[in-house]
């Protein structure tokens, strides 16, 4: 059996000291990349951080198709992972900071197990552009499935931009991140399985899995909608979604 509460500890040690750990050479299976996951995310609780939600991960066909899946991937979202519309990070938070264009959902009920899209779309207060920062802990960015899990899924940093009315039809709009003025991810709310909606059916089915049910006023992070983009010191991301306005943030220059 994997010492879960060792491995959690490492995982948790990387992410707060920002120091790169290797790959997890000790064999476990996708439940125990969970088990690791959730204990790493306990340790934060401890520390006083909240649980405020969750990301969806590998919400692209393709990308299921290509890791051998049948479904996606999630990590925790706390309130300590929270940055301000507009505001600045510290690269040095970070190992290997990389940023992907998102759809935001608002939960205004409670939403667990087996539901339908209409359900899930009526369950909703809002929706909003938002920017996932990504960072693996695993040294040159190198990792396996169970490992990726296991680091809560590389979630580390979310923005999220003004809410929305979840009214509107955001199935296909367009998205763009700008990157010091220059645009430099192009894509579509469509990229996300076809339709955003269904990231958050499925993870209203994992989150009620792992007994730990969407709740009114969580955020969901429906999936990246393009290739995630390394990030630079001194760098001002900005994210535009048809429709739905803006989110963006900077990087504080080096030191």
């Amino acid at each position: 059996m994997p010492d879960i509460a060792q491995l959690a500890a490492r995982l948790d040690d990387a992410a707060r000291h920002a120091e790169a750990v290797a790959q997890l050479e000790e064999p476990i299976d996708l439940a125990d990349a969970y088990r690791v996951q959730a204990a790493s995310m306990g340790r934060r609780y401890a520390r006083g951080e909240n649980r405020i939600g969750m990301k969806m991960g590998f919400t692209s066909r393709a990308k299921m198709a290509q890791m051998g899946l049948d479904t996606m991937i999630w990590g925790r979202l706390t309130d300590g992972m929270l940055i301000e519309d507009g505001g600045t990070i510290d690269i040095r938070r970070f190992v290997h900071p990389r940023v992907e264009p998102e759809i935001a959902f608002l939960l205004a009920a409670p939403l667990s197990g087996i539901v339908t899209p209409l359900a899930a779309r009526a369950a909703l207060a809002g929706i909003a552009p938002a920017l996932e920062i990504i960072d693996s802990r695993y040294r040159d960015f190198k990792f396996s499935l169970t490992d990726v899990v296991a680091d809560n899924s590389s979630s580390s940093g979310l923005v999220v931009g003004p809410w929305a009315d979840p009214a509107i039809d955001f199935s296909n709009l367009g998205m763009i991140v700008e990157i010091d003025g220059v645009e430099r991810m192009i894509g579509s709310s469509a990229a996300i399985l076809g339709n955003p909606i269904r990231s958050l059916v499925a993870a209203a089915k994992l989150a009620q899995e792992a007994g730990e049910p969407l709740q009114a006023g969580d955020i969901v992070m429906a999936g990246g909608a393009t290739a995630a983009e390394a990030l630079a010191p001194g760098q001002h991301i900005r994210l535009t979604v048809q429709h739905l306005g803006h989110a963006e943030f900077r990087v504080a220059p080096a030191a």
